[in-house]
């Protein structure tokens, strides 16, 4: 083999080789913490609107809310992760976004950015043994100056939230 072809045979391997992948994440903010959804689950940043409640509901499912005849649930993440509740404000918004082919709303205290991160910048959730469950983070990634938690949603959100609309309907 000449020196042509190991150069053209190394860089074709090279090529075909494993390529970093990129993801988009929209982060946001929950008591002063941030959080990452991959962008592509992201369908829609809606400001706060005012949310129909539904009695018996867990404290973090809010209510449900109309989107253009769409009946969806709205869950306040802040809520979910058990953080203290806090009166809304012009930064919050909801996150309509779409879980297993389902549209649900999430609530939380304010966007941040929409930021690209390498597969090699990801690292897994720490391991806090049993005592929390963690089966929902997705990884961490460095932003700037802080740590973002990548969310995994499917793993996030129960069937009976994602199917609050149907039992409403």
């Amino acid at each position: 083999m000449s020196t042509q072809e190991a150069a053209v045979a190394a860089i074709t391997a090279g090529a075909a080789g494993e390529q970093e992948q990129t993801l988009q994440y929209l982060t946001f903010t929950l008591d002063d913490h941030d959080y990452g959804l991959e962008l592509f689950k992201i369908q829609e940043i809606r400001g706060y609107a005012p949310i129909t409640p539904i009695p018996n509901l867990p404290p973090h499912v809010r209510g449900v809310m109309n989107l253009r005849g769409t009946v969806l649930p709205v869950i306040d993440l802040r809520m979910k992760f058990r953080l203290p509740a806090i009166e809304y404000n012009k930064f919050t918004v909801i996150v309509i976004a779409l879980v297993e082919e389902k549209v649900v709303g999430l609530l939380v205290d304010a966007i941040s950015d929409v930021l690209q991160v390498s597969s090699s910048s990801m690292r897994p959730a720490p391991d806090f043994g049993t005592a929390v469950d963690t089966q929902f983070i997705h990884g961490v990634f460095q932003a700037r100056d802080h740590l973002v938690v990548a969310l995994n949603l499917e793993r996030l959100l129960t069937e009976g939230e994602l199917t609050l609309p149907e039992m409403v309907q």
